[in-house]
């Protein structure tokens, strides 16, 4: 299972989410609040998930098997910005009071917009292919992992 800690996270996202939850929480006490889901994640992790639409397994929970909803990312091990560490991507997810996730739109592009006012970051809601909501990068990942920072 992927990290959900702060601390995993490059100093840059830790700071932008930290900021955006908090002026969330200002903003929005009554909403569902935003939590991490993933910080760091493995290489084992990582392809785990690249194989969700052909591994045999009913990974949604409808009740089909191997179809195309299960995509969740299109990236193999080492090609991701979770495999690093620190971690150049996190994911959120939302939570209400009695700690169910809620997976409204609307949470995940209010949030974006506070999330993104600290620059440099990229949100996948507006990935041209494949758009991921609960998904924020560091602008120019790759360029960070070449260099180790």
């Amino acid at each position: 299972m992927a990290s959900r800690r702060i601390d995993d996270l490059h100093p840059l996202l830790a700071y932008a989410f930290g900021l955006a939850l908090g002026e969330w929480r200002i903003r929005y006490p009554d909403r569902p609040q935003p939590i991490l889901t993933a910080t760091y994640r493995s290489p084992a992790e990582q392809d785990r998930l690249f194989r969700q639409p052909s591994d045999r397994i009913d990974n949604d929970g409808d009740g089909r098997i191997d179809e195309p909803d299960e995509r969740v990312t299109a990236a193999r091990a080492g090609e991701s910005p979770h495999n690093f560490l620190p971690a150049l991507a996190f994911d959120v997810a939302f939570q209400t009071a009695d700690r169910k996730l809620d997976w409204s739109p609307r949470n995940f592009s209010d949030f974006a917009q506070l999330v993104l006012k600290s620059g440099g970051i990229t949100w996948g809601g507006n990935f041209r292919t494949l758009p991921d909501a609960p998904h924020f990068e560091l602008t120019g990942w790759k360029t960070f992992a070449k260099i180790g920072i």
